[in-house]
């Protein structure tokens, strides 16, 4: 890398992100308004596959430690790893959909173009 293919500093950036919402605008700048319909098949899948995605990874990681009680040769490391990838990615998943909430969750002051201000 040259000197004029200097990487960006997160300084330098500019706020605006591609859509043009300013970052950092407070708790809920990364969430995203959909109908409510759309935000309760959402809540409800997200936290059914969370769910069972942590209470079978569990269930995995226990059946290839022996119920914790095998000696580390007798470990199964590819159903071990497959647990701890399916509490991982169950939740990732949960984490993922609480950036959603309904268009009427929203208060009358996020909906309007106003500023951030006291009134």
């Amino acid at each position: 890398m040259n000197s004029s293919e200097q990487p960006t500093v997160e300084s330098e950036r500019s706020p605006e992100s591609a859509d043009g919402a300013v970052e950092g605008e407070g708790p809920r700048s990364r969430s995203v308004a959909v109908p409510m319909r759309i935000y309760k098949a959402v809540t409800v899948f997200s936290t059914l596959i969370a769910v069972f995605g942590v209470v079978g990874g569990f269930v995995v990681l226990d059946a290839a430690t022996n119920r914790a009680t095998a000696d580390l040769e007798e470990i199964s490391l590819p159903l071990a790893l497959l647990g701890l990838g399916l509490i991982v990615g169950a939740s990732a998943v949960y984490a993922f959909s609480t950036r959603f909430e309904a268009e009427e969750m929203r208060k009358p002051k996020e909906r309007s173009d106003e500023g951030p201000g006291n009134g």
